[in-house]
């Protein structure tokens, strides 16, 4: 099953560049290239990742992650950044980022991150879907 990823970067050649490495690995990549043109996708589809760059402007990496996380908290975000602080890659996992990784970012590295991300999202999924069919079988009298 291939990944469904959302990548948002203000950088449009290295957006362009990084959805072509990940589209060879057999990944389904959407791209953004605002945080507020991101978060609108989000709302508007489901995805096993988003890799998020820090350093954008209007809104950063760190506000953006905040929002994404407040709209759904089970969201696999992976920041990337050029020139990240220890405080800034602390935070980030604090809001709950699976991780941050720095500019220009290896491309397998990435990629076990991605696998990681979705592999969380579908525990995630299952054990949702178990205590949904443990309600309806505690409220049906079969």
């Amino acid at each position: 099953m291939s990944e469904k990823i959302l990548l948002i970067d203000d950088e449009v050649d290295f957006l362009s560049a990084m959805s072509e490495r990940m589209k060879a690995r057999d990944m389904q990549v959407t791209t953004a290239s605002s945080a507020k043109e991101g978060l609108e996708k989000v709302s508007a589809e489901s995805f096993d990742a988003v890799i998020l760059d820090l350093a954008m402007p209007e809104m950063d990496g760190i506000e953006t992650l905040k929002i994404l996380k407040e709209k759904n908290p089970d969201l696999q975000v992976i920041l990337l950044t050029g020139h990240a602080t220890i405080k800034q890659g602390i935070e980030a996992m604090k809001l709950g980022a699976l991780d941050l990784l720095e500019k220009p970012a290896d491309i397998n590295a990435l990629t076990a991150k991605i696998k990681t991300a979705q592999a969380r999202k579908m525990l995630i999924v299952e054990k949702k879907n178990e205590e949904t069919i443990r309600k309806i079988m505690a409220t049906k009298g079969w």
